[in-house]
């Protein structure tokens, strides 16, 4: 069974735990071990702490990425923003020795050390990469019908020189591990559009924020899918809760609830209830 320090964020515990609830399931029967990854921060999020300061950015990061190499683990992570945050702090301290040393100056003072061997991955693409489509489908015990949106957020597949997942504007991963569950992933445009959430967006400007969330739902509702499937809680978060301010209700779901529901889990077991666009199975 493969093992990897489970990092969860912020959002999926204090707002959707049944993300939480059904990443573990679904990572027990495909063969994946999720140790929980104690004292654990914030990732924390690039779009806001590093356009304040890069330098206390990358050593929240850095402290993060140390606990999971004290345990000899490496990172997994359920959120777009968690996987861009950790992955791009790994990748510059490991281009930059000097970075590197002066991180850990300061993580020293609480008792850690970074040496760089730390993985970060997102749960999608270690589903895709290393379970594999086939492994998913022998596990699949109700054959899904539904037409979904596949969400793939700004920060799963960017930057796209390092990451190197997929194609970043035409990626086919999600709707590869979509459609294994028997759902069908609908062609729509603009497929890679920012949901409004990011970079403090949702914070500051609401009003723009929602005019991108309100793009998204309008090219969703012209495909004719009928839920939303993300691998990001804040993604999840935007659409869960701003489309009912436009007058949409879309069911929205993060893609290990979508597996979730074709092996056989109960709306009670995925945390349903905490949604606010209700998902009727």
């Amino acid at each position: 069974m493969t093992k990897y320090a489970f990092f969860l964020g912020c959002i999926a515990p204090l707002r959707y735990p049944g993300i939480e609830k059904s990443t573990r399931v679904v990572a027990e029967k495909l063969g994946i071990e999720l140790v929980d990854l104690k004292d654990a921060s914030c990732c924390p999020a690039p779009g806001v702490i590093r356009a304040f300061s890069k330098k206390t950015w990358i050593a929240a990061a850095a402290r993060n990425l140390a606990l999971a190499e004290k345990e000899g683990l490496d990172i997994l992570t359920i959120c777009n923003g968690c996987y861009g945050s950790l992955f791009d702090a790994a990748h510059e301290l490991s281009e930059n020795k000097d970075l590197l040393a002066e991180t850990n100056k300061i993580l020293s003072k609480i008792g850690l050390e970074y040496k760089g061997t730390t993985k970060v991955r997102h749960f999608a693409e270690v589903l895709y990469k290393d379970v594999g489509i086939e492994s998913i489908k022998s596990k699949i015990t109700k054959t899904l019908e539904y037409k979904t949106a596949a969400f793939y957020g700004c920060h799963f597949l960017k930057p796209s020189k390092i990451k190197q997942l997929d194609d970043p504007e035409n990626p086919h991963i999600l709707d590869d591990l979509i459609e294994a569950t028997g759902a069908k992933s609908m062609p729509r445009k603009q497929k890679i559009l920012c949901c409004g959430a990011g970079g403090g967006l949702r914070a500051g400007f609401p009003a723009n924020a929602m005019k991108l969330t309100q793009a998204n739902l309008e090219n969703i509702k012209e495909s004719g899918a009928k839920y939303i499937i993300d691998v990001c809680p804040f993604c999840h978060l935007q659409f869960d809760v701003g489309q009912k301010e436009i007058g949409y209700e879309f069911p929205v779901l993060h893609l290990s609830q979508l597996l979730g529901i074709a092996m056989g889990m109960t709306a009670e077991e995925l945390g349903l209830s905490s949604h606010i666009s209700p998902v009727v199975l």
